[in-house]
Parts: C-alpha cells; sequence; structure tokens
C-alpha cells in the first residue's frame, strides 16, 4: 500500500528541485549574456598605437624588411 503523505511529499520536493534548478537556470543564463556583454566590449576596444607599433616592428623583422 502506498501512504498518500508518502507520495505528496516527494511531490512537494520535486517540485522544489524543479524550482531551484530553473533558478539556477537563470542565473547562468544571466550570467552568460553579460560576459557576452564584456566580451563584445573588449573585441570592440581600439587597439593601442603601441601595441601596433611592436606588430609592425615584429613584422619587418620576420620579413627581412628594413622601415
Amino acid at each position: 500500500m502506498i501512504d498518500s503523505t508518502e507520495t505528496s511529499r516527494r511531490t512537494d520536493v520535486d517540485e522544489h528541485d524543479e524550482v531551484v534548478l530553473e533558478e539556477a537556470r537563470l542565473r547562468q543564463q544571466a550570467i552568460g549574456v553579460k560576459l557576452r556583454h564584456m566580451f563584445d566590449e573588449v573585441v570592440n576596444e581600439p587597439v593601442p598605437d603601441e601595441f601596433l607599433d611592436i606588430l609592425r616592428r615584429a613584422d619587418e623583422r620576420s620579413s627581412g624588411g628594413a622601415a
């Protein structure tokens, strides 16, 4: 015989677990959105002139060219 109190408790636990999982999914989704936003900001930043100069000099050395 199945105890109805036992079944009721199990259902409550299952519903609680589903709520907890949904909250975790929503937190992860929010973190993902923020990370994508931050990444887009970094990608769209201009490259500093000093870094471009270093790259130019490295290209010149590797190609054996003089500037």
